[in-house]
């Protein structure tokens, strides 16, 4: 699990103004989530390119990451706030839960996602 803060150019009374590089190219996500809401609860295998690792860069508000390597019980957790990037790397369980309203680009399609979401039982 890899967390960069991404650090703010310019704060002032309109906002702050952040500035992040990534090499995907194609079709990517916009995810809104609610405060309480809960997203994931699965792994990748990495079929996917783009699902090894799986990038997040979370734009607003504050999550809780869990999260835990395929066949290990032990379950690690952090508190993340935007904006900061984020990289969960192939066979490892993970679930987002947004402490506050937040949005995050997810650098995947839906397809490549679908392709490549297994859960655990």
């Amino acid at each position: 699990m890899k967390i960069t803060a991404i650090d703010c150019l310019n704060i002032d009374d309109r906002g702050y103004v952040a500035e992040y590089a990534h090499e995907r190219k194609g079709k990517h996500l916009l995810v809104f989530s609610k405060s309480g809401s809960v997203r994931g609860r699965h792994y990748h295998k990495g079929i996917s390119a783009t699902k090894n690792p799986e990038v997040l860069v979370l734009l607003t508000g504050s999550i809780k990451l869990n999260w835990k390597k395929i066949g290990v019980a032990q379950i690690s957790t952090i508190q993340v706030n935007a904006p900061a990037q984020l990289e969960i790397p192939s066979m490892t369980w993970h679930e987002l839960i947004a402490e506050t309203d937040c949005s995050f680009i997810e650098q995947n399609s839906i397809e490549e996602h679908a392709a490549d979401t297994f859960y655990d039982a």
